[in-house]
């Protein structure tokens, strides 16, 4: 599967969003390939004939929990974004506001996506799609936030906002120092600044 395609999604029933949730704490908490299917279905009180009725695969509840973790940080995202003044330095700032939000809440160990590809770096896997598509689509957002400040920079302030990002959640993972998502803000603020950013 290229990394272009978009990979098959299931029709949630009552007992297959029980394993979902269950499995992405236990993915999130001790890593993808640690966990396996008997602990799903303990943790979700279902049996394994009933986990494996719903998702088919181990490989497809993987699918399920980044597929979902993208969706719902897109969703948050877009309320930070709705809520800052367009074409400004603030849009762009919104989007380490909002990283921060769901790092505190969400994401103690950093990047669900990042993670996962330090398990999952093969582009035949049916979830590296959703993987590589998140940051696809978080470059092409910086991008199309600094084509609104620098048309003639875009892609190069695009990048570098990019990874400020980037770099700021595996610093968040790591927690070697205190809230490096603030300090990327700063960084990228100061950038803004210089590259003439309205406010």
């Amino acid at each position: 599967m290229g990394t272009t395609e978009r990979p098959q999604r299931i029709t949630m029933t009552p007992a297959a969003r029980r394993v979902l949730e269950a499995a992405a704490r236990l993915f999130y908490e001790r890593g993808i390939h640690a966990v396996g299917v008997d602990l799903i279905a303990a943790e979700a009180g279902v049996t394994k004939k009933t986990l494996y009725d719903r998702f088919g695969s181990k490989e497809q509840i993987v699918v399920e929990y980044l597929a979902d973790r993208d969706e719902r940080w897109r969703a948050f995202l877009a309320q930070h974004l709705d809520a800052a003044r367009s074409g400004s330095a603030a849009r762009v700032l919104a989007v380490f506001d909002a990283s921060r939000a769901w790092s505190a809440k969400n994401s103690s160990k950093g990047c669900s996506m990042v993670n996962a590809h330090a398990e999952i770096s093969d582009p035949s896997h049916p979830a590296y799609p959703i993987i590589t598509g998140q940051k696809q689509w978080m470059l092409a957002l910086f991008t199309d936030l600094a084509r609104d400040i620098t048309p003639d920079r875009a892609d190069h302030l695009g990048r570098t906002l990019m990874l400020l990002h980037e770099g700021a959640l595996v610093a968040h993972g790591l927690n070697i120092f205190a809230d490096p998502i603030n300090d990327a803000r700063e960084q990228a603020q100061a950038l803004l600044a210089a590259a003439g950013a309205p406010e």
